[in-house]
């Protein structure tokens, strides 16, 4: 069964989109070298990374970040797991700003935790990016772009295109200097040229979308 590591050769990335696409190639060049991410070297825990996606769901990143800090300082730890989301009753959780519709995510999300369907971080490294979706997105409210986001900046998985997402939609859009973005779809045809590296790929089209838009600073995402 094979591993697979947590990270990628950026470098080889660089030079393998540069030379297969030669839009994307000149933004990249003009954009420059993108670094290996920082996420891809410290451990994390897959639950605990699931329960704070759910949190900063539909929120600006200070709001959710507030929230967060609350419901830790409530628990008294900085571990999102069943033993510690227990803790609180659905009030509490309330009291710290968690909606109703998050509370019952995180009430699944702990509940399977208990039967051991969540992979551990082990348990993924032996497993293909669309088995870890598949293991993932039923647990309520993870959808697939949470999952995609876990597998791009914190397993490091190469060949990742979230093609529901717009930043790397827009992104796209500049690159083949379209009249309008891309339908997903659209997408995952044009992204079979970035392959084995659509991660990267994905990576420069969202810097690309920043910076036509000249925003001040990029967009965090939700595993960022």
């Amino acid at each position: 069964m094979p591993r697979h590591a947590r990270g990628f050769d950026t470098a080889a990335a660089f030079e393998h989109l540069g030379r297969r696409d030669r839009r994307l190639g000149g933004w990249m060049k003009r954009i420059g070298y993108l670094e290996p991410q920082d996420g891809w070297r410290r451990r994390f825990d897959p639950v605990d990374a699931l329960a704070r996606a759910i949190l900063y769901q539909q929120l600006s990143g200070k709001a959710a970040a507030t929230i967060v800090g609350r419901v830790e300082a409530a628990l008294g730890s900085a571990r999102l797991h069943a033993d510690t989301l227990g803790r609180m009753d659905d009030a509490a959780l309330r009291a710290c700003g968690v909606s109703g519709n998050k509370t019952l995510a995180l009430r699944d999300l702990a509940l399977r935790e208990l039967r051991g369907e969540i992979p551990t971080l082990r348990q993924m490294a032996t497993m293909h990016h669309d088995e870890i979706v598949a293991a993932l997105v039923p647990i309520r409210g993870i959808g697939r772009w949470t999952v995609e986001m876990m597998l791009m900046f914190r397993l490091g998985r190469p060949d990742i295109l979230p093609v529901d997402d717009l930043g790397v939609r827009k992104g796209a859009q500049l690159v083949d200097k379209a009249g309008t973005m891309p339908t997903p779809r659209e997408l995952a045809a044009r992204g079979e040229q970035w392959g084995p590296y659509r991660t990267y790929a994905s990576f420069y089209l969202w810097r690309i979308a920043d910076f036509a838009a000249q925003a001040r600073e990029p967009t965090r995402r939700s595993q960022d």
